[in-house]
């Protein structure tokens, strides 16, 4: 929920676009191929940054009325942003940004801006109250390049100053969003110019935060070193200044600028490999304003955005990049062996595991991705086997029917009979959706259509969990456990690859004895495998004992796991109740993904002639809704 009341930590204003990353390292622009896209503009990316980091931020900005203006209000909203600020613009297109990673020294960058919604920010966008509610506002340098856009941000600054509110200045000089380079020189840090140094100016007497490169330094001095720069700011300003100095940290001046500049404040330095500098400045704006606005030690402070902004320049997209405090914390603690940390395992899956794009506490599946099951019922027949799509619409429509678009419900789905049945499913828009990808019944597991997995996965939407289901026994020949797991790894390294979240079913009552310890020692083989997914889908444990056991596995090994989803293995629903019952003793069962309890016997009969369309959904709606109580009243009994 995007709350619209209460105190903020900050508004931030100014730029809001689509960033398009080009997702080929080493290339020109010219030649990629695809883009990985993200919200994008230094105050949103700042706005989303500080969130992530335990304030409560806020964005004040235009977007368009079209499918990019929604993706950034949606994904503000995802991210714990506030999002009244924003103004959806009826006549213009949301603002789009197009860069690249040509090598370490050279990242092109296109803007298409021209009357963009963001540039039409004027002084009616900056609602009193909204902007009194704040503790600190942001603005930024682009944003006083235009007159309306300068004005909107004068307007809030005296706002926030008349309430003894803080304006922190970004000066984020980009030269060809003031008019003194071309469309191509998006990357061009520095022109110098006496009009837009003279017209900053202006800006620095009302700030108390000043935040630039060395560059950005001379810019708003109009300067042309960095002494005499320091200087000029300081003279029309006492605010806190923070010299950005890139791979060197920063150093943040208090008083009268020193004749040794290294005599400043510095934080903690982190040496990493540089891999992409597009955003990392918003990065590490966002960790200075957690310590700045906590009251921290300037030191502190620089600390942290030394971190935030090594998380950003070591990862090729800026917002998506920005740590979350729990991973921030993380790295301060332990550090990392990787001087490039996107290559961090640890780190990765606590960014993974913190910034997933839902919360979901509990679900209950109804589970259709069954495959060989239907074509067993189809009995060879071709027509037979055209009406299945059809089988699995119904199976969505009787789903649908019980979830009455709450939230805590879902399916699981495949892309073999199921297309039709996604398509429709994707009109829930609270429902989770799981696809397999394994071979149906293969032991050595095998992925179904094809080994290369990651041309599969790229196809499908991202908020599509990845399934699969591995036949394990810890009790099993070494080979074989070795080429299973190798195969689940294949399955987990493609899922974060291409962004997408992992279910790891495990069945291993069908090939050995079941006893309280048989799937925790699994699972303790698959952690130690380098194995970390988002949910676990286990059979019903016959023992409070067993859900323990398999309880502190999850708990030691991976405490950001979702948790577990019960199986249902056409077990009638008197013994699903039974097995409802034990797990809700368990910290980690969050629900279930039960199929053929629920289908089976519609299944038969609909496709022997013996019930129609309405009949089956009302057979299959039935059933889940009575399953979906069971596990609700069962909850209740445990709690009581």
């Amino acid at each position: 929920m995007n709350r619209t009341d209460g105190e903020l930590d900050i508004v931030t204003i100014g730029r809001a676009s689509v960033d398009l990353y080009g997702q080929q390292i080493g290339t020109r622009l010219e030649d990629v191929a695809s883009f990985a896209k993200s919200v994008g503009g230094c105050p949103t990316n700042i706005a989303v940054g500080t969130a992530r980091l335990g304030l409560r931020s806020a964005l004040l900005t235009r977007v368009g009325n079209e499918q990019f203006g929604r993706f950034i209000r949606e994904q503000l909203i995802r991210e714990g942003v506030e999002t009244a600020g924003i103004t959806t613009d009826p006549e213009r297109l949301t603002a789009l940004a197009i860069l690249s990673v040509e090598s370490d020294t050279s990242f092109p960058l296109l803007f298409y801006r021209h009357d963009c919604a963001d540039v039409a920010l004027c002084e009616a966008d900056v609602d009193e109250a909204f902007i009194g509610r704040a503790k600190a506002v942001l603005v930024t340098g682009t944003h006083f390049a235009k007159p309306n856009t300068d004005a909107a941000q004068r307007k809030a600054m005296r706002i926030a100053k008349a309430n003894g509110a803080r304006v922190v200045l970004d000066i984020d000089y980009r030269p060809n969003l003031w008019g003194l380079a071309g469309h191509d020189a998006g990357d061009n840090r520095y022109i110098a110019s006496e009009a837009v140094s003279a017209h900053m100016r202006t800006v620095l007497a009302d700030c108390d935060l000043i935040v630039g490169t060395e560059e950005e330094v001379l810019i708003a001095s109009g300067e042309t070193d960095l002494v005499s720069a320091l200087k000029t700011i300081r003279r029309h300003s006492r605010a806190t200044i923070v010299l950005k100095r890139g791979p060197m940290g920063c150093i943040v001046y208090e008083g009268d600028i020193p004749a040794d500049l290294e005599e400043g404040i510095v934080g903690r330095g982190f040496p990493i490999e540089v891999y992409n500098v597009l955003g990392a400045g918003d990065a590490f704006l966002s960790g200075f304003l957690r310590g700045w606005l906590r009251g921290e030690p300037h030191a502190t402070s620089a600390t942290w955005a030394n971190a935030c902004g090594a998380f950003a320049v070591s990862r090729l997209l800026c917002a998506p990049e920005i740590p979350t405090w729990e991973e921030l914390q993380y790295f301060l603690r332990h550090g990392s062996q990787e001087r490039a940390l996107r290559k961090d395992a640890a780190i990765n899956h606590v960014h993974w595991a913190t910034t997933r794009r839902r919360a979901i506490p509990d679900l209950m599946a109804f589970a259709i991705d069954h495959r060989s099951q239907l074509e067993d019922i189809a009995a060879g027949d071709a027509a037979q086997l055209q009406r299945i799509p059809r089988f699995k619409v119904l199976a969505v429509e009787a789903a649908a029917r019980v979830a009455e678009k709450r939230p805590g419900y879902g399916m699981l789905l495949d892309d073999k009979y199921g297309r039709d049945a996604l398509f429709s499913a994707a009109r829930e828009p609270d429902f989770w959706v799981g696809k397999p990808i394994e071979l149906p019944g293969s032991r050595p597991l095998r992925f179904e259509f094809s080994q290369d997995l990651g041309s599969r996965l790229i196809d499908w939407p991202v908020d599509h969990c990845i399934k699969v289901l591995c036949f394990y026994h810890p009790d099993d020949p070494s080979d074989l456990k070795a080429e299973q797991v190798e195969k689940l790894r294949a399955a987990f390294e493609a899922a974060r690859k291409v962004g997408r979240e992992i279910l790891i079913e495990i069945i291993a009552g069908k090939n050995g004895a079941l006893g309280d310890d048989t799937i925790s020692r699994a699972l303790t083989e698959l952690y130690d495998a380098g194995l970390t997914p988002d949910w676990w889908k286990l059979e019903p444990q016959a023992s409070e004992a067993a859900w323990a056991a398999i309880d502190a596995v999850i708990a030691a090994r991976d405490p950001y796991c979702r948790g577990v989803l019960l199986l249902g293995l056409e077990a009638p629903v008197e013994a699903l109740r039974e097995g409802f019952a034990a797990a809700r003793t368990s910290k980690s069962v969050r629900g279930f993904a039960v199929g053929r309890t629920l289908w089976v016997e519609a299944a038969r009969r609909w496709f022997a002639g013996e019930i129609d369309d309405r009949a089956a959904v009302a057979d299959m709606a039935a059933r889940y809704r009575t399953l979906c109580d069971a596990w609700v009243e069962a909850g209740r009994t445990a709690a009581a």
